[in-house]
């Protein structure tokens, strides 16, 4: 029989357990926020110094007095050097970033709401030859037919123009899916309850099945708009002219072929910019990106 003494060595080594397991915890974690963290942040150190510190090799770990200058520059002209590729302002490749990635993310959600709700709400025949047509595409993404793709954006006269950037990427299969599993969680009495209302289709899409997906809409269209954002392969292919490059193109034009021929500060100071637009929207969507990846009743 344990006695009070032996009570309290157990309850002793055993909070001495939960506090080792939380220390390892933390410190996994602190490695992680480091190794993640300290690229940024010599990014926005770099931003802050002349082009001859950096072009040393030396760059410090703590801001310099040229920030201002740079993030100017960088804004306004996109550096001084003389490129083969010319020079674009941040401020029109990242307009030209944020037009697109806007236009894909609520491009894919309208396009994927409507065809979940086809797929779930109506009786056709072929629905589900159509529905697993559209599924089997997540297994051809834009780098496998990038080539009839091309041919169908010049057929079309779509080369060097926003739209051409943006309705090959506007179609997503992976948004269709998860709107459909989405959807068939919805109650089928919420149906029936409809149609006794008289509402129609496009009454119970608008009143019942949208305020319903508020939350997984917020998800996807944070996660779509990164992936806008990030597009580099497309861009890269179909925009020569300089008034529509995006900023991740803008950024690898920006790198010459030396080291001699690279303003690194307007570099870092480009890519900080580049940074902030994800960023805001991540944080202004938070909690409603998180409800949307987690909730499960409705």
């Amino acid at each position: 029989m344990l006695t009070a003494a032996d009570d309290a060595a157990l309850v002793r080594a055993t909070a001495r357990r939960q506090a080792r397991s939380r220390y390892v915890a933390h410190a996994v974690l602190t490695l992680g926020v480091l190794v993640f963290a300290f690229p940024i942040w010599l990014t926005l150190v770099g931003s802050s110094h002349d082009a001859n510190t950096i072009g040393r090799g030396d760059v410090p770990l703590w801001f310099g007095a040229q920030a201002i200058t740079n993030y100017i520059s960088a804004w306004t002209t996109g550096g001084s050097a003389v490129r083969t590729t010319g020079q674009v302002p941040a401020w029109l490749m990242l307009w030209n970033s944020l037009n697109m990635a806007v236009m894909i993310a609520l491009g894919k959600i309208a396009i994927s709401l409507l065809s979940a709700y086809a797929v779930v709400f109506f009786s056709f025949p072929g629905r589900m030859v159509a529905f697993w047509l559209i599924f089997i595409t997540l297994m051809l993404p834009v780098e496998v037919r990038i080539i009839p793709t091309f041919e169908v954006m010049v057929n079309l006269g779509l080369i060097n123009t926003m739209s051409g950037l943006v309705v090959p990427l506007i179609a997503s299969a992976t948004a269709t899916l998860l709107f459909r599993q989405f959807f068939l969680t919805i109650p089928d009495e919420y149906v029936e309850a409809a149609k006794i209302d008289g509402a129609g289709p496009l009454r119970f899409f608008k009143d019942v099945v949208m305020p319903l997906s508020v939350t997984n809409i917020a998800a996807l269209f944070v996660i779509l708009f990164i992936y806008g954002w990030n597009q580099y392969l497309w861009p890269l292919l179909i925009v020569s002219d300089k008034d529509l490059e995006t900023v991740v193109v803008g950024m690898s034009k920006m790198i010459g072929t030396s080291d001699s021929q690279n303003e690194w500060n307007i570099i870092m100071a480009t890519a900080v910019l580049a940074m902030l637009p994800p960023v805001a929207v991540v944080v202004f969507m938070q909690r409603w990106f998180v409800k949307g990846l987690t909730e499960t009743e409705k």
